[in-house]
């Protein structure tokens, strides 16, 4: 036996083929002349061609402004050729590329069968050994090896051809070959390598754990290269004292064995809480010795269903999920290594999360051993999104290869405990029920060491051993300002038992999330590999030119907190679901794809944006998370707090004795009240009420007060307001509150004060206002609203002295956001900035406002876009606003700076 290995990395000789001429040709049986190293891709050692406006992506882009708009001209001209849509390569090139070297096979190699190994290539690969062609492979999940045979001693050449078009069409938005995410980029980027194998050998050893029994039956295949009456048996070994052994049979050239071995009374299980590994030594032994040898790696660990919830070792667990969809902008391609994958799926753990599921790709085999390592649950796909430019079970070719594609990931990681869940893809379009029905039953049966759905998203089919589903959310795609969020004042009692008590399986909902934050510019000087955020650069062009180029940073700080706000609300309401399956966020990590899509609180590239770290989000997203059930965030000074504090309990075990140590703390931190709940005890899998507070707080000024909750050593918090009952009654003044716009100009032109409280309805709207962030973005939803990330003020201005804010968007201001009208400020002076600006889309930077404050004519004026005339006695924060901006314009604070003319206020209605 010989397992020497030896490696191909290093330099290559190399040709591009744009015409795709080289196999007529016969370019496998020349030199080729141009130089590159392996692993590696072309793009990112510059060959390829310049991007320009007529350059063919593999996307699809939905908005496609950038060809029409004659805003984006000046960035068609070489030379500054900058696309909104995704992040953009240095270098573009789809299509055949040619790479050879020679290989030196040694002398103890002779009468061995030599293997090549190429790991990661992309996408389809055809191999040439001194001109003789050894077949193609056009997996992207799994290594493509080649059986070479037995090769002479010394030199040869080997030629491997790569093409990086779709031989089979897996989707143009699939993130195992778009532009939208990874890159369709060329090369091999993993393990490249020369190894021997005996004519007879293994194939393929499954380990199917028994964690009852503490044992692992393995599932052993060989083959053969000649019929042969030459008898072979396995031996295998568990640490020094445990062995078993079993004859092959034969049948043809292909073999079986199926052992199973004890591995003792307390060997360890796996799981995300204790990852322990386990390890057999695999012998297939001839008369002669051992001809093959192996070890292999796998974890006791069994997942099933218990009504709509999964079970992992006995334990019910609910699967708290983030997306990776493949977005690494320094290579352009995933890691191989196991570091990258072991720094990602800390930070995870880090944020709470015990689960990542692959979006419409499947991971190099460094990211199953990190997972198996961290303890990480994950779902893995057959590197398709069959939709928009294909579909399943219409006698496509794909329907074929994802059954193919599917044998190889399930043999090359099978065995990998982390490896919990598998889907055919995202989203699929074609006769979708009957294919998948079909594909579900057929690897269930196949294989049961994981749990099998059908698609991320849909259909919903009874062979699922759980469902991907769009549902349940507080925002959905098409909602706009009707979903829950945008349209139902702010609490923390809503959740989904209603959905679960629909179904009889487990739901992680898909896609939750996807609340977008403003362009960190400053994260520009980062991209320093093979793409580039031209998008980035355009943002930042047009907010300067728009006259805020230097709120960007403030921008930022602002929408990320209410983007945080979004993301507790929408994880909160699933953990307070007794019997829920679980989400997937979309996601931790930005999406620079798909018109740009910026829905992480961590950038691209996995680091923190510096509006929340790991432990804050971790407080509100654990295996153990505190809840509380407010039926409102904001209170009449008269009318007590009441709030019913739940434990979602997904740890190890039950929380026996827990003490529950409630405190509510005003702004600077003093505690105003405060109490302990003596906790029952909180079953393992469970949602459980533990107490009630109940409390009033004597105080006459308008104030937000924090509860914070603490059992043990967990924590969570929740912001609330206290208005006052009534506010003071209006003194007589010069001061005009009007709606009227001619009104306010006869005022002002007199050398008086205006309040000018236009309707929402009079305002002309560019920019629908909503109080949610926007959701994904609005180039690939077609400009769905909200178009608004909230709001930036400054608490210190005194228009705020009767009102608590900090300076973003938080639940108070639902009451004033809802329903208002953000007015157009880009006609009026560039210096004059609203004291309650909304934050435009990226992709429009328009200044905007809710309040503003001008000179106009001899006197002074406040403008506002929300309503703070209606239904006051109800609306108390509107009424406390209301309260605070006239007594701002009464008082000697206000002396605005900036000239406005009548025209400027015109040009705000309709």
């Amino acid at each position: 036996m010989n397992n020497e290995k030896i490696s191909l990395h290093g330099d290559w000789k190399f040709e591009i083929d744009p015409p795709d001429v080289g196999i007529t040709a016969q370019w496998f049986s020349r030199p080729l002349c141009g130089d590159i190293r392996l692993p590696g891709s072309l793009q990112e050692q510059g060959f390829g061609e310049d991007v320009a406006l007529e350059t063919e992506w593999t996307g699809q882009i939905v908005d496609r402004s950038w060809y029409t708009n004659a805003k984006y001209d000046r960035y068609h001209r070489p030379g500054n050729v900058k696309v909104p849509f995704w992040l953009q390569p240095d270098k573009h090139y789809v299509g055949a590329a040619w790479y050879q070297r020679e290989i030196n096979i040694p002398v103890d190699w002779v009468d061995r069968r030599v293997i090549l190994t190429l790991e990661r290539p992309h996408i389809k690969s055809t191999v040439w050994l001194d001109g003789a062609e050894f077949g193609s492979c056009d997996s992207l999940s799994t290594a493509h090896t080649y059986d070479l045979g037995c090769v002479p001693t010394g030199s040869h050449t080997l030629t491997i051809r790569i093409d990086n078009r779709m031989s089979v069409d897996v989707g143009i938005n699939s993130h195992s070959v778009t532009d939208h995410t990874q890159s369709n980029w060329n090369g091999i980027i993993g393990a490249i390598d020369l190894a021997t194998k005996a004519e007879t050998c293994f194939d393929d050893i499954r380990a199917y754990p028994n964690i009852d029994e503490r044992s692992v039956r393995l599932d052993i295949r060989t083959r053969r290269v000649s019929l042969s009456d030459e008898s072979h048996h396995v031996n295998v070994q568990h640490g020094e004292t445990r062995s078993a052994q079993a004859a092959i049979i034969w049948d043809g050239l292909n073999g079986h064995a199926d052992v199973t071995i004890g591995l003792g009374a307390n060997a360890a299980l796996w799981d995300e809480f204790e990852p322990h590994l386990q390890e057999i030594i695999v012998e297939l032994r001839a008369e002669t010795g051992v001809v093959d040898k192996r070890a292999v790696a796998f974890g006791l660990r069994e997942i099933s269903v218990k009504g709509t919830q999964f079970v992992v070792n006995g334990r019910a667990t609910f699967m708290r999920g983030t997306l990776e969809c493949c977005v690494f902008p320094i290579t352009g391609y995933p890691p191989t290594d196991l570091a990258s994958w072991e720094r990602i799926f800390a930070i995870c753990k880090a944020h709470g999360l015990n689960h990542v599921r692959f979006h419409s790709w499947c991971p190099p085999e460094a990211a199953f051993v990190a997972a198996d390592n961290a303890g990480v649950y994950l779902q893995i796909e057959c590197s398709s999104w069959a939709n928009t430019t294909t579909a399943i079970g219409e006698g496509l070719p794909i329907d074929d290869w994802l059954y193919t594609e599917a044998y190889g990931i399930l043999k090359a990681y099978g065995n990998h405990p982390s490896f919990v869940l598998m889907a055919y893809g995202n989203e699929p379009a074609g006769k979708i029920e009957e294919y998948l029905g079909k594909w579900v039953t057929h690897f269930k049966e196949f294989d049961r060491r994981r749990l099998y759905t059908s698609a991320g998203g849909w259909p919903a089919i009874p062979a699922s051993d759980y469902h991907n589903l769009p549902e349940p959310r507080i925002q959905a795609w098409g909602e706009e300002l009707k979903s829950r969020i945008n349209a139902l004042p702010p609490e923390t009692v809503t959740d989904y038992s209603a959905y679960v008590a629909t179904t009889d399986k487990p739901t992680i909902s898909h896609e939750i999330g996807q609340w977008c934050v403003y362009p960190d510019f400053d994260e520009i000087k980062r991209y320093e590999g093979v793409l580039k955020p031209m998008n980035f650069e355009i943002f930042q062009e047009t907010l300067t030119e728009n006259h805020m180029g230097d709120q960007a940073r403030d921008f930022l700080i602002a929408s990320g907190k209410l983007q945080i706000l979004c993301y507790k609300e929408e994880i909160e309401s699933a953990l307070r679901t007794p019997g829920f399956g679980g989400f997937h966020l979309l996601q931790a990590n930005d999406f620079p794809g798909q018109g740009t899509a910026l829905v992480g609180w961590l950038d691209p590239f996995w680091n923190e944006k510096g509006y929340i770290t790991a432990p804050e989000f971790a407080r509100f997203c654990s295996d153990v998370t505190i809840l509380a059930r407010l039926e409102k965030r904001v209170f009449a000074q008269s009318e007590p707090i009441t709030a019913r504090i739940d434990i979602a309990n997904y740890g190890k075990g039950d929380l026996n004795d827990t003490n529950v140590l409630w405190r509510l703390l005003d702004e600077s931190c003093a505690e105003l009240a405060g109490g302990t709940i003596a906790a029952p005890s909180v079953r393992q899998g469970t949602v459980t009420e533990v107490g009630t507070i109940h409390v009033f707080l004597d105080n006459v000024e308008p104030m937000r007060v924090r509860l914070i909750v603490n059992v043990d050593d967990r924590s969570n918090d929740w912001d609330l307001w206290v208005m006052p009952d009534a506010v003071p009654a209006k003194s007589s003044s010069s001061v005009v509150v009007t709606s009227e716009v001619d009104e306010a100009v006869r005022v002002c032109e007199g050398g008086g004060t205006a309040v000018l409280m236009l309707e929402p309805s009079q305002v002309k709207v560019d920019s629908v206002t909503g109080f949610s962030t926007v959701f994904w973005n609005t180039a690939w939803t077609r400009n769905q609203a909200p178009h608004t990330l909230g709001i930036l003020c400054d608490p210190q201005h005194p228009v705020f002295k009767h009102f608590p804010t900090d300076s973003h968007t938080d639940w108070q201001w639902w009451e004033l956001i809802h329903g208002a009208s953000a007015m157009t400020l880009d006609p009026m002076p560039t210096d004059l900035r609203a004291l309650v600006q909304p934050i435009d889309t990226w992709f429009e930077n328009r200044r905007l406002g809710l309040v503003i404050e001008a000179l106009l004519g001899r006197g002074k004026i406040l403008v506002t876009s929300m309503d703070l005339h209606s239904k006051l006695d109800e609306r108390l924060v509107a009424r406390q606003f209301r309260h605070s901006l006239l007594a701002y314009a009464h008082s000697t604070d206000f002396e605005p700076k900036i000239v406005i003319q009548p025209t400027d206020l015109a040009r705000l209605i309709i």
